[in-house]
């Protein structure tokens, strides 16, 4: 792990305080020009005896619904069928979808249905967040290869067979109500604030139209005014094809559950730092131990255990770091011999003692 981490640092190190371009499409979102969730409620049928159990009512209750709207009538306690699940159905419309584009929906069960490999999804309805039905979903589930069981030692599965997609199967109905034209002014907003980069985005946009229609409103936000008789299509593709410089913030991520370390940017270190490093190791040993009764007793030999608890102290080590570099505190660290553990306490408390100039998020 140490290894990797001091690997990783000559990698980047060469790129360290270097600027670099970006297009301005790749740091910003378009305020109106995004994704949209939908979501539905529907029933996979065709299953293989893998569907809800009886205990699923809800399941039983839709399908004896469905049923009804089909002119058949059916008690709903009636109902027994294990090839049948109730699912979520869930999906991501693109921007400017328009009516008949399809798109991949996913499903994910519900009820106490064991897989949904092979079944079939009923015509559902899926509705945005003002409640409207803006497209409809169905078509084959594909689990990507369901699960395989045992009878002799559990079961042993292959990806999760509980949830699925289907490949292009939703359908638009309606169309988004977002309209470009009747936006007046273009507002771009930043994936990740920052004053210097939206203030990079506005002076690149104005440099190119000649004339001062980019303002930073903030470290997030850049309205941009479209110029007289433009199309505002090809504008739009203009800008975002732009380039700047950034400098990323220098930026330490620590996964704690999992001990890992990520470090880039220029990271600087007020010297001199000076880290004192000592472990308490504490060793449990168990030494079997048998009682035998003495001859013609009538006792009987008992075995028991004896615990014999250990703790040793590992000298601290106390080490200085001199540079204001990045490179020499994962290389002190690296030859010091820390675990990941360590090396995390090690980052924060520099950081908790200003010492350490980057942004540390811990995840």
């Amino acid at each position: 792990m140490n290894r990797f981490f001091l690997f990783l640092l000559t990698l980047l190190s060469p790129l360290i305080a270097i600027a670099a371009e970006v297009k301005i499409g790749t740091e910003v979102n378009i305020v109106g020009v995004r994704p949209n969730y939908l979501t539905g409620y529907g029933i996979v049928v065709g299953l293989d005896g893998t569907g809800d159990g009886t205990t699923s009512v809800f399941t039983l209750q839709s399908i004896a619904n469905m049923l009804r709207k089909m002119g058949i009538y059916v008690d709903p306690k009636a109902v027994k069928t294990k090839n049948a699940a109730a699912v979520i159905v869930t999906a991501k419309l693109p921007p400017f979808a328009k009516a008949g584009m399809t798109f991949d929906v996913e499903v994910a069960s519900l009820g106490d249905a064991k897989s949904l490999q092979g079944g079939v999804l009923i015509r559902t309805p899926l509705m945005g967040p003002d409640g409207k039905i803006y497209a409809f979903a169905q078509g084959p589930v594909s689990t990507g290869g369901g699960y395989s069981e045992s009878n002799k030692g559990g079961k042993v599965k292959k990806n999760f067979a509980t949830t699925g997609i289907i490949p292009g199967g939703g359908i638009v109905e309606r169309d988004l109500p977002f309209e470009l034209d009747n936006v007046k002014n273009l507002i771009l907003t930043l994936k990740h604030p920052d004053f210097s980069l939206a203030n990079a985005i506005a002076f690149a946009i104005n440099k190119h139209c000649g004339i001062d229609v980019a303002k930073a409103k903030d470290s997030a936000t850049v309205e941009v005014k479209y110029p007289p008789g433009v199309d505002k299509v090809s504008f739009i593709s203009e800008v975002l094809n732009l380039t700047v410089e950034t400098n990323p913030e220098p930026t330490i991520v620590i996964y704690e559950r999992t001990g890992t370390v990520i470090m880039s940017g220029d990271i600087k270190i007020d010297p001199p730092v000076y880290v004192s490093h000592g472990n308490i190791y504490v060793s449990v040993t168990k030494t079997p131990v048998v009682s035998q009764p003495p001859p013609l007793s009538g006792g009987k030999t008992v075995t028991t255990e004896k615990v014999t608890t250990t703790v040793r102290e590992e000298h601290g080590r106390i080490f200085a770091i001199e540079s204001p570099s990045l490179r020499d505190l994962v290389k002190a660290l690296n030859e010091l011999g820390v675990s990941p553990g360590d090396l995390i306490a090690i980052i924060q408390a520099i950081k908790a003692a200003g010492k350490l100039h980057a942004k540390v998020i811990v995840m």
